[in-house]
């Protein structure tokens, strides 16, 4: 007999016991039963009985199954619930019992026959609005019956809910219920509202708890130690409770108060938590005690029989706590979009604090809100409004702060590019990306002066406010970068946002994605705009991006590479990488880069092998690139900007010369364009940018070359070692000036398609280039020693004969002309305001309404070619004088004068990134129209039709004139500000008209020419004579100013070579930072400022000026001279200065030196100035409470003068006009009491006569004076005689009518006030100065011809008398004093 396998065989004996039983031929000890199918009958029926299946029915059969199943004996019994109840055999072997429950999986898959349904009947679904077919929810359980205890199922419990249902149908109503429970309230409280009060502060809906619980909130006694402890605090609560009923609501309000103020804030918020806790608390039990809910209405606790309670006046602090605490009640299930019920699990609490994110997000605030809202962008980097109400599904929703607006805010989106998930810093970094892209600056980088931009920084006026004032420049930028480095991230960039990006070391980041990541190709291009963005900001940034390791070095080589792979430039093919490609936006970073100076340039074409680059994308045609069409000829253009820009600092010109043919071979192919620009195409936009950069790398390589032989005769003259040595570039002229000839070619032809609107449209970009040339070319050409002179001037008469006077003539040039005025930015001031998108802390060039096409840099806008017509005609008149009169038509173009007209009167816009960068352009074409008018005075006999229009230009164009235009600055002060041609009034009766106009005036008008002591000394000087010796004075007067602005000679210098093509001077193309003009808006007043404050600190130093120097009498002679020549003629040009900061400055004549004013020619020029500001529209205009440019504080400055007038001022007249002139009763009190509080001993010296003061006294005396304390220094001056009318008539005028105004006034007011008036009328009857007490008794009105100033009262009206009476307790109004005549 074979054996079993036993524990431990392994398979190959198993194998072998198989090996044996098939040798053997023995019977199996199993036999196989088929199993009856109850499906067919009887057990004994075999296979080949069964009938067949019917065709209509589905059968699976089971591959590698028997068809006769296996016996099961016994049958697998059920598992028993109780063990003991199995039945085992002691003899029976539990490796049988095993086997015997084993079952064949054909026990489960046999035959799997569909059933027939043919006879069912077919039910559709009932259809609903709900997108999925309706599921049982456990919520539909009515769990408020309790079935049993223990666990049940789910349909145990809907059964239990059902029988449930059908009890409550005969249960009394809703209403019922009510009806019972109130009736069960009034039971417990029959007396209603008679029951006891609740406390003052407890609000109604927990007054009733607090006061039938009688248990302590928040002492529960754990403290005490011993076994009474809740008794003892029940105890304490009870005493509480009865001390609080016997104080009255006043006292319980003042206890409350006093504990609010001597105990922390921390503990008051804590107990008020805890007692909200516990009241919490107190009603989930209330709640569970009064079940079910659906029959019972919660009632006002005011129908309990429970008055409501007195509010309490809370302080700050609770009002807070109380407010959260609202916020937190008020928050109720009916916010939330999913209304919780008690009957889910672990709902029976409902923390409503964790189910706030459920909530609807609040509506958004409006725009009229004066609270800061930080900007949110969209995905794709656009500002969205505040009020915006943007639907949650697109994704802008996902931040903590501000969760009702939309969108991401700049901290948010520098938290995630920090990310360690690489989709969260890619989005942050295509939106960044997005946000900073801006491709303005292209547009103009081929115009006059167009590669020098500012620098991307924007205006912290909040926190150069913080900065001390002492600091000098270099210590200024020492310490705000010191605290720049101490600030946190987001502080730094909510002022700055390129500046917080370099602070979180975002190069190192970008670089890490550029080389290890490996981004798509979307990515890499914002990378990039970021980079860009960032090169823009600073000189600083620049070089931060240069030192950051390995950057520069992957762009290069991974971006810009000399080979890559041709099919690249299949059609239709789709970039997945664009490392290994060359990529236009990595070489238009790399020229921004360069911008930032010529040490990076230097770099970038050394160190980082730029020059082999440019050498490999300007040799081969953009056609023959690799790449796409439209991204190669982008390649080639950023190739040859990279190279003008390279060349702008003299560097990379010996390209030049290997480059040469190439050069060649595309300016003979430009004349080309006109054939293909006949239409609008991407393609032909790109070839003009293209062939505008080429010219612009020629204007400056032509530049570099024209100071080759002067730099090399510096070099061969200059044996110095000390001073540093210029090595000339390496290009001459004799290489360059080839070229003029097919440029001059190009440009005749482009100009005679001028009158075809849309070809010239596509085409001036690239004619604006070709005249900046020529302009260029022939101010190089006539400094070179080689050039012969004459030769030189024939080719200028040659090309105004031939192609500029032909020009002139030209209907589109008048057009242009036309179009100055409505594309111009001056005279539209909000085409050039930030756009709605732009963030202060990001510089941004974009502006109201975009860039349309009439708009100064718009596709229709005459700026450009106007400004490079007049620098080439400017040119030509400078090299040629001769040739000025053939010019003089442009100067009488209507359009021209109707826009510079308009352009000097209106006030310009405020400075920002975008209109600093436009405003610069249009200064640039008013500077060449002033100096075309210049040449043209000189030599023109009819010009002084124009003289007034082009100074009042000048006088707005100088305090206009932003940071790096110093040089043009320079030019107009020079040549046009005080030029006497430009000043025709002067040699035309302008004087005599002014002592004209003195004559006419009448009235008090009469005495303003010579006030004060300046008509006693000097009657016979008139304002005509004082204008016709300043008119004289002018070249002094202009090397005054020009002394005065030495300060601005180092910027001065830097401009005069980027104006004037010194590139090798050339340091940055970056422009000084823009905080404001060149000069202050109050420049006329410049000198005096400046004298005022040598003086000021040589005195705080110990060092007293005196006697004073020839100099200084001279220089304030001259400033007084200036300034009343331009109030006098150029009026307009100073309005833009207060009248009260004028009077400030002219205050600087009395504080600067102690006897100055006292000078002759200072005095009769600051008596002429005072009656040009005393005039009545320039009074109306006076407002002193006002802050002032430049002042700190008028008040602080008026103590100075009346300190200095104590001192010096000898009781002169006139400096008492500038005293008396702040006293007026519209300015502010505080002048008023500083002169009769602190400073009465002035009042014996402010002798100026009534006859002689400039302003009428209706302006000091009313309205009424209404400060009590003013009055009351006044009647103490006028009582203790401080005030005289013999010392200071004009304010004894004033302050007796004041007095008389008070004393005898009726109105109601303060009970204060009514008993000052009468007691001063008291005082006033029992006066003993009779004079005196007739004045303020009978004053009556002001008269400027009475020797009083005022006119007296023969006798009181009734009216008065009768009051005085009254106040005096006089019953007989005849003893009353009678005036004598």
């Amino acid at each position: 007999m074979l054996s079993r396998p036993k524990p431990g065989e392994s398979e190959a004996d198993l194998l072998h016991f198989q090996n044996q039983f098939l040798a053997a031929r023995a019977s199996p000890a199993v036999k196989i039963v088929k199993k009856a199918d109850k499906r067919k009958g009887e057990e004994g029926s075999t296979v080949a009985e069964r009938p067949s299946l019917q065709d209509s029915k589905d059968v699976v059969m089971l591959d590698d199954f028997p068809d006769i199943l296996p016996a099961l004996t016994p049958a697998p019994p059920k598992k028993s619930k109780i063990k003991s109840a199995c039945v085992h055999f002691e003899d029976e072997d539990p490796e049988e019992r095993l086997e015997s429950h084993d079952q064949h999986i054909t026990a489960v898959f046999s035959k799997i026959i569909e059933r027939d349904t043919s006879a069912v009947a077919v039910t559709m679904p009932v259809p609903t609005g709900d997108p999925f077919p309706r599921t049982f929810h456990r919520s539909e359980i009515k769990s408020e019956v309790k079935v049993g205890s223990g666990r049940k199922s789910i349909f145990a419990q809907k059964m239990a809910a059902r029988r449930a249902a059908e009890k409550a149908s005969t249960a009394p109503s809703a209403a019922e219920c009510v009806q019972i429970r109130s009736a069960a309230l009034d039971a417990l409280d029959p007396e209603g509202s008679a029951g006891e009060a609740p406390l003052p502060g407890i609000r109604d809906d927990k007054a009733g708890d607090f006061l039938t619980t009688q248990r302590p909130c928040l002492i529960t006694g754990e403290g005490l130690g011993s076994q009474k402890s809740e008794q003892e605090a029940q105890a304490i609560h009870k005493e509480n409770l009865e001390k609080l009923r016997s104080m009255s609501e006043e006292e319980i309000l003042q206890e409350q108060k006093r504990l609010l103020a001597q105990l922390d804030s921390g503990l008051v918020a804590f107990l008020k938590s805890r007692r909200g806790g516990n009241e919490g608390q107190k009603k989930e039990l209330k709640m569970e005690q009064t079940r079910p809910e659906e029959c019972l209405e919660s009632l006002p606790v005011a129908q309990h029989g429970v008055r409501s309670s007195v509010p309490m006046q809370e302080s700050g602090l609770e009002e807070s706590v109380r407010k959260e605490e609202n916020m937190k009640v008020e928050m109720t299930d009916d916010d939330l979009p999913v209304k919780p019920k008690k009957e889910w699990i672990h709902m029976d609490n409902v923390e409503f604090e964790k189910l706030e994110w459920m909530k609807d997000l609040p509506s958004p605030r409006q725009k009229k809100t004066k609270k800061g809202m930080q900007a949110r962008f969209s995905l794709k980097g656009e500002l969205i409004p505040a009020d915006a109400d943007l639907p949650t599904h697109l994704g802008l929703h996902h931040h903590g702060e501000e969760a009702e607006r939309a969108g991401y805010s700049l901290q948010e989106l520098f938290h995630l590019s920090r990310s360690q998930v690489i989709q969260q810093r890619t989005l942050a970094l295509q939106v960044l990306g997005r946000i900073v892209q801006k491709k303005y600056l292209d547009w103009t980088f081929s115009w006059y002066q167009g590669m020098a931009a500012f620098p991307f920084v924007p205006n912290n006026e909040e926190e150069e406010e913080e900065e001390e004032e002492e600091l000098n420049g270099t210590e200024k930028s020492q310490d705000k970068k010191l605290k720049d480095e101490n600030k946190p991230d987001p502080d730094v960039a909510r002022y700055d946002v390129v500046k917080g990006l370099l602070k979180t070391r975002i190069q190192h980041r970008l670089r890490y994605i550029l080389e290890v990541v490996r981004p798509v190709p979307t990515v890499v291009l914002d990378i990039l705009h970021i980079l860009t963005h960032i090169a823009r900001h600073s000189s600083e940034a620049c070089s931060q991006l240069l030192d950051c390791p390995r950057l520069i070095e992957t762009i290069v080589r991974e971006f810009l590479p000399t080979q890559w792979d041709p099919q690249v430039a299949e059609p239709g093919r789709l970039l997945t990488s664009l490392h290994g490609v060359a990529c236009a936006a990595a070489m238009k970073f790399i020229r921004v880069l360069a911008c930032g100076g010529r040490n990076a340039t230097a770099r970038l074409l050394n160190k980082f092998e730029m020059k082999n680059r440019l050498s490999r994308f300007i040799a081969e045609d953009p056609l023959d690139l690799l790449l796409p069409r439209e991204e190669a000829i982008r390649l080639s253009t950023e190739a040859f900007r990279l190279w003008a820009v390279a060349a702008g600092y003299g560097q990379a010109c010996d390209l030049y010369r290997d480059l040469y043919p190439v050069l060649v071979r595309i300016l003979q192919s430009l004349p080309e364009l006109l054939n293909t620009c006949h239409g609008k195409s991407p393609m032909i936009e790109l070839s003009v940018q293209r062939a505008t950069a080429v010219v612009t790398l020629l204007i400056n390589v032509t530049q570099t070359a024209g100071y080759t032989a002067e730099l090399q005769a510096k070099l061969s003259s200059n044996s110095s070692e000390d001073s540093e040595q210029i090595p000339p570039p390496p290009v001459a002229w004799n290489q360059v000036s080839g070229l003029q000839p097919f440029l001059e070619t190009s440009l005749k032809k482009f100009l005679q398609e001028i009158s075809q609107t849309e070809t010239w449209q596509a085409l001036q970009p690239l004619t604006t280039t070709y005249v900046i040339y020529l302009g260029v070319y022939y101010s190089a050409c006539s400094q070179q020693p080689s050039v012969n002179p004459i030769d030189c001037l024939e080719e200028l008469e040659r090309l105004t004969s031939e192609v500029l006077q032909p020009l002139l003539s030209q209907p589109a040039i008048h057009s242009m002309w036309d179009l100055l005025r409505p594309c111009s930015a001056l005279c539209n001031p909000l085409s050039c305001s930030p756009a709605p998108e732009s963030v202060f802390s990001i510089a941004s060039l974009s502006c109201t309404g975009g860039k349309p096409p009439l708009s100064l840099v718009g596709s229709k806008s005459p700026f450009p070619f106007l400004t490079a017509l007049l620098f080439l005609i400017n040119s030509i008149t400078h090299i040629h004088k001769g040739l000025t009169s053939k010019y003089s038509s442009v100067l009488g173009f209507r359009g021209l004068k109707d826009y510079l007209h308009q352009s000097w009167q209106t006030r310009p816009p405020s400075v920002t990134p975008s209109s600093a960068w436009i405003l610069r352009h249009e200064y640039h074409l008013q500077y060449f129209v002033l100096a075309l008018a210049q040449r043209m005075a000189c030599t023109c006999p009819d010009y002084a039709q124009h003289a007034s229009l082009h100074h009042c230009v000048a006088m707005a164009l100088l305090s206009r004139l932003l940071p790096g235009s110093e040089h043009l600055a320079y030019e107009v002060l020079l040549d046009l500000a005080f030029n006497p041609e430009f000043l025709p009034e002067g040699k035309a009766g302008g004087p005599e008209a002014a002592d004209f106009s003195d004559i006419l005036h009448l009235g008090t008008s009469a005495k303003l020419a010579q006030p004060g002591s300046a008509a006693a000394f000097f009657s016979k000087a008139t304002r005509g004579a004082l204008l016709r010796e300043s008119y004289q004075n002018l070249p002094f007067i202009r090397s005054c100013y020009l002394s005065n602005f030495v300060h601005l000679q180092p910027t001065l210098t830097r401009s005069q070579a980027s104006y004037q093509g010194q590139n090798y001077l050339i340091q940055s193309m970056l422009l000084p930072e823009v905080k404001g003009p060149i000069l202050p808006s109050d420049w006329p007043f410049f000198p005096l400022i400046s004298l005022y404050n040598k003086v000021t600190n040589a005195e705080t130093c110990g060092a007293v000026l005196n006697p004073l120097p020839l100099d200084l009498v001279n220089t304030v002679t001259w400033n007084l001279q200036w300034v009343l020549l331009l109030e006098t003629w150029r009026a307009k040009t100073l309005q833009s200065i207060p009248t009260a900061a004028k009077l400030a400055r002219l205050m600087c004549v009395f504080l600067t030196g102690s006897d100055l004013f006292l000078e002759a020619p200072i005095h009769r020029y600051t008596a002429a100035l005072l009656s040009v500001y005393c005039q009545p529209k320039a009074l109306d205009s006076l407002n002193l409470d006002a802050p002032l440019p430049g002042l700190a504080s008028f008040h602080d400055l008026y103590i100075s003068l009346l300190e200095q007038f104590e001192g010096v001022s000898f009781g002169d007249p006139l400096f008492g006009v500038f005293v008396l002139l702040p006293l007026q009763k519209r300015f502010s009190v505080h002048l008023r009491l500083s002169v009769f509080g602190e400073h009465t001993s002035i009042l014996r010296a402010l002798g100026v006569p009534l006859q002689q003061f400039p302003v009428p006294l209706e302006r000091y005396t009313s309205p009424p004076e209404d400060n009590l304390n003013v009055l009351r220094l006044y009647f103490r001056t006028l009582v203790t005689g401080a005030l005289r009318h013999t010392w200071c008539p004009v304010l004894y005028v004033v302050a007796v009518a004041h007095v008389n105004s008070f004393i005898f006034s009726q109105d109601s007011t303060t009970q204060e006030t009514d008993a000052a008036r009468k007691s001063m009328l008291r005082k006033t009857w029992l006066l003993v100065d009779e004079t005196l007490k007739k004045h303020l008794l009978y004053y009556r009105l002001l008269n400027a011809e009475s020797p009083l100033g005022f006119d007296l009262y023969e006798q009181l009206p009734p009216m008065r008398l009768k009051y005085l009476q009254m106040v005096t307790q006089k019953e007989n109004k005849d003893s009353a004093p009678a005036l004598v005549s």
